[in-house]
């Protein structure tokens, strides 16, 4: 039932998608395109930044050191940074679109 449930929600979704993007102009898709690279570039460095942290702490002891938690701070510091600036784009695209 929730699989049934969920795969409705997700094509109501898709095709409210597509329904918006159809009214996009051809500069509004490109710039959200490369505002998703832009978000996709940072997810990708933040997880290996997260992955280096996960490998500096050797010990399975439920504590983390302070190099690792320090790494993991920059990576989370990264991935917001990348969310904020493919944030600005979508909206400098969706106000150059609504002129």
């Amino acid at each position: 039932m929730l699989k049934k449930s969920m795969r409705s929600t997700s094509l109501i979704a898709l095709a409210a998608a597509f329904a918006v993007s159809a009214c996009d102009s051809p500069a509004e898709n490109a710039t959200e395109n490369q505002a998703e690279a832009v978000e996709e570039a940072a997810d990708a460095q933040a997880d290996a930044m997260e992955n280096q942290a996960d490998a500096m702490d050797t010990q399975t002891d439920g504590m983390d050191t302070a190099k690792e938690n320090a790494m993991e701070d920059k990576a989370q510091a990264v991935r917001e940074a990348g969310d904020d600036k493919a944030d600005a784009m979508e909206d400098a695209a969706d106000k150059t679109d609504a002129k």
